[in-house]
């Protein structure tokens, strides 16, 4: 299709090999709407580039007819920012290249970093996370205070909150922690039976699956698994209800943020997270005792006579004290995010990040602690 008025580039040669004598003819309508088309930007840009590097041009504006912005910072870049010794301009045009050589010769002050500026973040870290404790404990003190409420009022509780929080964070989570367990399960008892096999050691594989499953793997998948699905979750609920200022008007109405929204969801995940233990640790043994019967040729029969006998019951009551402390703990972070959302969706994908990757190091953090605490327990 052919363009009206467009933009034309001549080069004219003296005859000479060198550069020296050579001129450029500018002719046509230098604005955004003709160099915008197909072919003809990228074409005139070729050209302009092979031109770059030869200061010794003679260049003829007059013959533009219109000429805009965009175009004159074409050329003001061809010429490495300067004016050639030989330009012919229309004197229409030399108001816009004046502005172009008055902008170009701003030098904006550089940045300097302090060769401190590493102790300067790091002190601003350290700031920050003490800032979150403080509020963590705080939103703690309140839920204790709310929870102290809750019991000698127990009818005007938020039963049926609690309820929904136990449906959408425990039972619509059995299926993915099954399905986790199974595999992790079948996974653990593969890779312990190749190993027990070079030793003759086959029947210790209940010692290893079932202390392995019960004591640590059982709580600890299941407590990332809801981090990931319900905490984050939470965080987002929360978020949204501050982008839509629904939390400013529960204020307003007198309705508690912690009677309403933070102490059912931590008693929800405290209810609900020692079953789903009890579940994903299961579903784990079940995976666990397929792969022993298919590797080793263990029954499922000896295999459960044996459990109880490998892994002592008080095992079981720290697992179970382990999901009730990191179901709280999920929810207790998840809350405490959810309500420092600021008011744009930038900031909610951002808390609800912070949120799940800051639940699960807490998790593992308060493992580690269970396992110091309780060395000598169990075994």
């Amino acid at each position: 299709m052919q363009i009206e008025n467009a933009p034309i580039l001549t080069i004219q040669h003296p005859g000479s090999a060198d550069s020296a004598g050579q001129s450029v003819m500018a002719s046509g309508v230098w604005q955004v709407h003709t160099l915008s088309h197909k072919g003809v930007l990228k074409a005139i840009n070729r050209t302009l580039r092979g031109l770059k590097h030869k200061h010794t041009l003679a260049w003829d504006l007059s013959g533009i007819e219109r000429l805009d912005h965009v175009g004159a910072q074409m050329f003001w870049n061809a010429w490495g920012k300067q004016r050639p010794a030989q330009l012919k301009l229309d004197p229409n045009h030399e108001e816009l290249f004046g502005r172009i050589e008055k902008a170009s010769a701003i030098k904006l002050p550089r940045q300097r970093v302090s060769p401190l500026n590493w102790l300067i973040v790091l002190g601003g870290g350290v700031l920050t996370f003490f800032e979150h404790l403080r509020a963590f404990v705080g939103l703690i003190g309140q839920l204790i205070i709310d929870i102290g409420r809750f019991i000698r009022r127990p009818m005007a509780g938020p039963w049926r909150e609690i309820s929904a929080n136990i449906y959408h964070s425990g039972f619509q989570a059995l299926g993915i922690t099954a399905m986790v367990g199974f595999l992790i399960g079948i996974v653990l008892s593969f890779l312990s039976s190749q190993q027990l096999r070079m030793f003759g050691g086959d029947i210790y594989i209940v010692n290893i699956l079932g202390m392995a499953v019960i004591r640590e793997l059982g709580p600890l998948l299941a407590a990332i698994l809801v981090a990931g699905r319900s905490g984050s979750s939470i965080t987002a609920q929360l978020g949204v209800m501050r982008v839509t200022e629904e939390l400013d008007a529960m204020l307003v109405m007198g309705i508690s943020h912690g009677q309403r929204l933070i102490m059912p969801k931590v008693i929800a995940l405290a209810i609900s997270m020692p079953l789903l233990v009890v579940w994903t640790d299961a579903m784990a043994l079940i995976g666990g005792m397929v792969s022993a019967k298919i590797e080793l040729g263990l029954s499922f029969r000896y295999f459960i006579q044996k459990l109880p006998d490998a892994v002592p019951v008080v095992n079981y009551t720290i697992g179970l004290l382990k999901g009730c402390a990191f179901g709280m703990l999920i929810a207790l972070v998840s809350c405490h995010f959810g309500l420092r959302i600021q008011p744009n969706t930038e900031s909610l994908g951002r808390g609800t990040t912070t949120a799940v990757v800051t639940a699960i190091t807490v998790v593992i953090l308060a493992d580690a602690v269970f396992a110091i605490i309780f060395n000598d327990v169990g075994f």
